[in-house]
C-alpha cells in the first residue's frame, strides 16, 4: 500500500514537472537524492564522481520529462537513468586506467564510506562489496541496500526477475564468504549482527 501510495504521489509531481513546475522538480530531487547518492556512490566509488551523475540525472529528468510514460514507476525510470551514467563512467575509467591507475596509490582512504556503527564492520563491508562485479553488485545495492522489489530491479537492470533473484544470492555468498571472518571476530554472527543488511 505504501508503494502504491509513493507511486501515485510521483506521478502526481510528474505531472506538474511535465507543466514546468520548478516546485515540484525540487520536492523530487529532495525526495530521491539521498537514495540515489546512496547507490551511484557505491556503483563508481568516489563522492565527487557520484555528485555529478546525480546531478546529471535530475537534469535529465528534467530535460526528457515529456518522454516520461505514466505506465511506469518513476523511480525505475529514475533509477535505470542513473545507472545508465554510472555504467558510462565505469567504462570510460576502464579505458583510461592505463594512464591513472598510480595517481589511486596511497588514496585508499578517500572513499571510505562513514557510518556511525561501533565497529569497523561498515568499512569491511564496503570494501567487500567493492570487490564484486558490477552485475552482481548493482543487483545487491538496489535489493538489499535500496530495499527495492525484485520486480523493479529486473526493470531497472533490463534482465528477467530469476536472474536478479540469482544475481542477488550470488552477491550475498561472495560477501558472506568475504565477511564471515571478521563477522565471527566481531561475535556478530547472532541474531543481533550490527551489519545495516541482511547477510545471513
Amino acid at each position: 500500500m505504501e508503494k502504491e501510495d509513493q507511486k501515485q504521489s510521483d506521478y502526481r509531481l510528474m505531472e506538474r514537472v511535465k507543466a514546468g513546475d520548478l516546485v515540484a522538480f525540487n520536492q523530487i530531487v529532495d525526495k530521491y537524492k539521498d537514495r540515489l547518492m546512496n547507490v551511484i556512490f557505491r556503483m563508481v566509488q568516489g563522492t565527487e564522481e557520484a555528485e555529478d551523475i546525480v546531478q546529471e540525472t535530475f537534469l535529465r529528468v528534467y530535460q526528457h520529462r515529456d518522454s516520461f510514460d505514466f505506465r511506469h514507476c518513476f523511480s525505475t525510470w529514475l533509477y535505470t537513468i542513473a545507472l545508465n551514467l554510472a555504467r558510462n563512467e565505469l567504462r570510460k575509467r576502464k579505458r583510461f586506467k592505463f594512464f591513472d591507475i598510480f595517481d589511486m596509490q596511497g588514496k585508499e582512504g578517500e572513499i571510505a564510506v562513514e557510518m556511525e556503527l561501533p565497529s569497523n564492520l561498515p568499512q569491511v563491508l564496503e570494501k567487500a562489496l567493492e570487490s564484486l562485479p558490477e552485475k552482481y553488485k548493482t543487483a545487491f545495492v538496489l535489493r538489499d541496500i535500496q530495499e527495492l522489489p525484485y520486480e523493479e530491479v529486473a526493470q531497472i537492470m533490463n534482465i528477467p526477475l530469476g536472474t536478479v533473484k540469482s544475481r542477488v544470492n550470488r552477491a550475498r555468498a561472495i560477501l558472506r564468504d568475504k565477511l564471515k571472518p571478521r563477522m565471527e571476530e566481531y561475535n556478530a554472527l547472532s541474531k543481533g549482527t550490527l551489519l545495516p543488511v541482511s547477510l545471513l
